[in-house]
């Protein structure tokens, strides 16, 4: 066999964003698409003889294809070797788990994430770095530039190997070891949290419902609840990864989780539901006919994270993506903490975490993480709830009720415009640039207008800076609107409204959120024409 060598020309649009590059099937199953963006990849990485590199994705449709022409190709570029999980399978925060265990160079991550799957679905691929996480602007900058550039690719004609089966394996001169997905994560995952109580909780009648949404977390969920920690069988629901996952949208929020919504507001509701998304990374977390926002559920586990053995040393700080509520923030005061805000993007944590600055960290749109990896992860999220929940003997809604009477309720929600027309957002977005400078001091609705800007950050690792990552609205008492462009979709634009108003008053805590925001709503249309510039009257998704 041969390693060939073939031409190729620069395909527009090979940018990755904050997730990687994400298109629909159709466009990665282009001649050369994939091939393209691999070799950039691999030219960006330089002399790959020696290195190990981890390769595996959600399961999602062309992720089979996609896993065997990555091979061939790593073959022909000089990689010494590469763990591949069984089918082609990597939940995103095992790829983080195998990269640090095993001192991979980097991985290789095929998702898009909470995006749907299937033939007419979108795909994706991200490159994550040695310490597990999303590669650094510099980096996806220098791939995408190679994109530009490209006359050629390598690639193997030797014949794809068993990825079917755990072994090991040769292409060319490479070594290819397929690994089982579950096993270093769980293991990890049995070293940060008490499983013996866990498993006492179950033993004990506890019940629980688990939504893999027929993606990626159910063999990790299975493994570790049904197997490890003794639920019974039947706990994670929805639990084989399809390729167009079910027909499901396996995104785990209150819409499109309403499986799961359902049953936890049923007259037989088990005493705690969680779901998590595409590529296992997202979390949602539900009591008894009682969702907790993702904000909240940041801030409660850094509140309480001495219940989990890896964590009982307390925690260096905590971070948040801007747009996320200011709950955790009240959390790292009472604690002497320092709580860093962010960028939107996982990748922003990264040197915060390797740093040491910070523990635990999170994000609005159903992401919470810590510094075991370097990506946020849906699985670990849950477990550490369960251990709250062994150790404290308490339901959800009591834990979440009695936090919000100790540190005050932020009420929040996110209105999201998908799927709007580009241009039409963007023209929003420069309206807004151009109303901030007036904003302060004007009465809007009973509210006063704090300040406004576009949110920039300079990080507090390396000074590298962003701009432009959101506009804000800040009021004298602290509410918000934030409003941003999504960089996660792959048709048209998808415009996030995020908003946040701060009660102290226990007594006003169980007012319906859209009611609370209701103000604040009002404010976030007429000030950015949302009807005028995009033709919608109302979001597309509530959460």
């Amino acid at each position: 066999m041969a390693i060939q060598t073939v031409a190729t020309t620069p395909i527009p649009g090979q940018r990755p964003g904050t997730s990687g590059l994400r298109k629909k099937v159709a466009v990665f199953r282009q001649q050369h698409y994939l091939e393209n963006f691999v070799q950039s990849v691999f030219d960006t990485l330089g002399d790959l003889a020696g290195k190990t590199l981890v390769l595996g994705g959600d399961g999602r449709f062309h992720n089979r294809a996609a896993v065997h022409t990555i091979l061939r190709m790593a073959a022909a570029n000089n990689v010494a070797r590469v763990l591949v999980g069984r089918g082609g399978l990597l939940s995103t925060p095992a790829v983080s788990c195998v990269i640090r265990k095993h001192e991979a160079l980097g991985g290789i991550i095929l998702s898009a994430s909470h995006n749907p799957g299937g033939p007419d679905g979108d795909f994706g691929i991200k490159y994550n770095i040695a310490n597990g996480g999303p590669a650094p602007e510099g980096v996806t900058d220098a791939i995408y530039q190679r994109t530009t550039t490209i006359g050629q690719y390598r690639i193997s004609d030797d014949p794809d190997i068993d990825i079917d089966r755990i072994g090991r394996g040769y292409m060319e001169q490479m070594q290819i070891e397929v690994i089982d997905p579950v096993e270093d994560y769980a293991g990890m995952m049995e070293e940060l949290f008490d499983f013996g109580a866990i498993r006492a909780l179950f033993a004990g009648g506890f019940r629980m419902c688990f939504d893999a949404m027929s993606a990626i977390s159910g063999p990790y969920a299975q493994a570790i609840l049904e197997g490890r920690l003794g639920a019974p069988a039947g706990t994670v629901i929805n639990a084989v990864p399809l390729e167009d996952f079910g027909g499901h949208h396996p995104d785990p929020n209150p819409v499109n989780a309403a499986q799961l919504i359902e049953l936890m507001a049923g007259p037989d509701a088990p005493d705690f539901g969680a779901a998590s998304d595409g590529d296992a990374d997202r979390n949602m977390i539900v009591g008894r006919d009682f969702a907790v926002t993702p904000s909240d559920s940041l801030a409660i586990l850094a509140a309480n994270a001495q219940v989990a053995p890896g964590y009982r040393g307390g925690i260096a700080g905590i971070a948040r993506s801007m747009p996320t509520s200011r709950a955790a923030d009240r959390v790292a005061e009472a604690l002497g903490v320092k709580l860093y805000e962010t960028p939107t993007g996982w990748k922003y944590f990264g040197n915060l975490l390797d740093a040491g600055l910070i523990t635990l960290c999170g994000e609005e749109s159903y992401g919470t993480g810590s510094n075991h990896i370097r990506e946020k992860d849906g699985v670990w999220a849950v477990l550490f709830w369960l251990n709250l929940l062994a150790a404290t003997g308490k339901g959800v809604q009591e834990i979440v009720t009695e936090h919000w009477a100790r540190f005050g309720r932020n009420y929040y929600s996110r209105h999201d415009y998908e799927a709007i027309d580009a241009h039409a957002a963007q023209v929003l977005m420069d309206d807004l640039r151009v109303k901030l400078s007036n904003l302060a001091g004007q009465e809007l609705n009973n509210y006063t207008v704090d300040f406004a800007d576009d949110f920039s950050y300079t990080d507090p690792v390396d000074a590298s800076q962003s701009a432009q990552q959101g506009i804000r609205i800040v009021m004298t008492d602290g509410s918000r609107i934030v409003y941003r462009l999504s960089g996660t979709g792959t048709e048209g634009a998808t415009l996030r409204i995020y908003l946040e108003r701060y009660e102290a008053d226990p007594s006003q805590h169980n007012i319906p959120t859209q009611q609370a925001l209701a103000a604040l709503i009002a404010i976030a249309d007429s000030v950015a024409s949302i009807a005028y510039n995009t033709g919608r009257s109302n979001p597309t998704v509530i959460t």
